[in-house]
Parts: structure tokens; sequence; C-alpha cells
């Protein structure tokens, strides 16, 4: 008896940023340990072992509030090991370890690119996220698709705001 084995899910999601440039955008993602200021829904992001930086630094996430899951007294959680760091190219590239989310094995790399318009003039940058992911019992693609998706339009805005508070442009657009 030969066991089945379910393809692997496979995504790719982009969020643009209008006005700020990679350069002005990759800090916010480079800083690995500090996930928990990009995302509202994270309680907590810090090193658990290895150099910031680094391939091989560990980060111990969790939250309260993951996905649709409205029972507050259960933490989900999850250690993420940065596999690769390119500051030249604005990429990095994490897996999950241990967790209780059920990703058994989860690879997801972030990449920042200039966003240009049909001119070729650099009118931004956009967010990729991209990720291989074996099936999760009791979800479907498309719920890690829409979760993955709303945390990176939400990552985005925070990131896009905060270039703009500190380059004094709110309020102009």
């Amino acid at each position: 008896m030969t066991e089945e084995t379910q393809p692997r899910w496979e995504g790719k999601l982009i969020a643009e940023l209008k006005g700020p440039t990679p350069d002005q955008a990759w800090p916010f993602l480079e800083d690995f340990c500090n996930l928990h200021k990009l995302l509202p829904t994270l309680d907590t992001c810090h090193r658990v072992e290895g150099i910031l930086g680094q391939p091989g630094l560990v980060r111990y996430v969790s939250s309260t509030t993951f996905g649709d899951d409205s029972d507050s007294s259960k933490i989900k959680w999850a250690n993420e090991r940065l596999i690769m760091m390119n500051p030249s190219d604005k990429c990095f590239s994490y897996e999950v370890l241990d967790n209780n989310i059920g990703l058994k094995s989860y690879v997801a790399t972030i990449k920042v690119m200039p966003m240009n318009d049909g001119d070729g003039k650099m009118v931004g940058c956009t967010i990729e996220w991209s990720f291989v992911s074996d099936p999760v019992e009791g979800w479907g693609i498309q719920d890690m698709r829409s979760l993955f998706d709303f945390y990176l339009q939400s990552m985005a805005k925070k990131i896009e705001t905060a270039i703009q508070e500190a380059s004094g442009e709110v309020g102009k657009m």
C-alpha cells in the first residue's frame, strides 16, 4: 500500500507601497526579530538564539489572535529560523520550526523590489511574500493565502505610514 502525498502548497503574494523606495522599506523587514512592530496581531517576537541578521538566527513569535481563532486563551506560537539574508538584493528566507499552528514544513521568502510606472519611473516599491508549505490539516490553501495576504497588506500599510510620517508627508496625500 503506497501512501498518497498531497501536493505542496505554493503561493506568491504582493503588496504595493506607493512612494517609498526599496531602500526606505527594507530596514523594516530586515529586522527579523521585530515582526510584532509591523503586525498588530502578534503579541511578541524575539530572538531565541543566533546572531541578528545572520542565517541560523531563530525567533519566537506568538499571538492570541491568530487567523480567525477567537479563543484568546490559546496562544499560537512558532519558532522560525532565518535561512538567508541578502541586504543588497533586499530579500530573506526563513523556515518554521516548532509550532502549534499545524505547519509541518513551511519556507517563505520576502523580497522588496522597485515598482515602476509605465514609463519606467520608480513610483514606490513592492513587497513579495512567496511560500512553499505542506498542506495544513483543517485548512485549505486559500485559507493560508488569505491569512498571509492580510498580514502582508497590514505590514505594507504600517511601513508606508511610518515612512510617510518620518518624511513629514502625512496629510499631503
